[in-house]
């Protein structure tokens, strides 16, 4: 899941960077997720916590340079730890605003995987308008299965993507879910329910 937090590993994390960007160029691609890795697993998470962000700042600016220069935006995502994976340095779109701040790069900016968020945060209203400014990217699933938007669970996608639709939000809306029945299908009910919006099935992005 990424090496862009993982102290010692830097050199690996420009490597991997650079291969990400040519296939983000021959596809025309804007936008790379740059992952922030897990945390090591002979170290604790309160231990390592402030090691490992100083790498994925320092990372992240380096990267900002490297996108610049081609046009891209790089994207860090927050992973829950809770269902997902527990080892995942970054898991609240709290932690990740913080680290934006500090980097302070225009083309570095926040992915909105709204089935993350509610895992780990829930309050989702008041967080999309707190970090809409900063938000480069959106992603949907249901809650708690990751299965359809429309499916049975708890979250309400019609207000949510309404929400959104308020705050001016133009970017693409991508479905990253577990489909309950034929794939096909499923991704007509996802386009259904993100109404007016541009909608994919797969990520826009390329995973750095």
């Amino acid at each position: 899941l990424g090496l862009g937090a993982v102290p010692g590993r830097e050199l690996e994390f420009r490597k991997g960077l650079d291969l990400t960007l040519k296939y983000a160029k021959a596809l025309n691609c804007k936008r790379i997720h740059l992952m922030a890795g897990r945390i090591p697993v002979d170290a604790h998470r309160a231990a390592i916590a402030r090691e490992m962000e100083d790498v994925f700042v320092q990372n992240l600016n380096y990267a900002a340079g490297i996108l610049a220069k081609e046009g891209i935006t790089g994207l860090i995502e927050p992973i829950n730890t809770r269902i997902t994976d527990p080892r995942y340095f970054l898991d609240s779109p709290h932690q990740a605003a913080a680290i934006l701040e500090k980097v302070g790069k225009p083309n570095i900016q926040l992915q909105m995987d709204i089935f993350h968020w509610q895992i780990m945060d829930g309050n989702l209203t008041k967080n999309m308008h707190k970090y809409f400014s900063i938000i480069g990217h959106v992603q949907i699933a249901q809650v708690p299965g990751r299965n359809e938007p429309d499916s049975n669970g708890e979250l309400c996608y019609r207000y949510l993507l309404n929400t959104l639709e308020k705050l001016g939000y133009q970017g693409y809306i991508g479905c990253e879910y577990k489909p309950l029945g034929n794939p096909t299908g499923s991704i007509g009910s996802c386009s259904a329910t993100t109404q007016e919006q541009h909608t994919t099935h797969e990520h826009p992005d390329s995973r750095g």
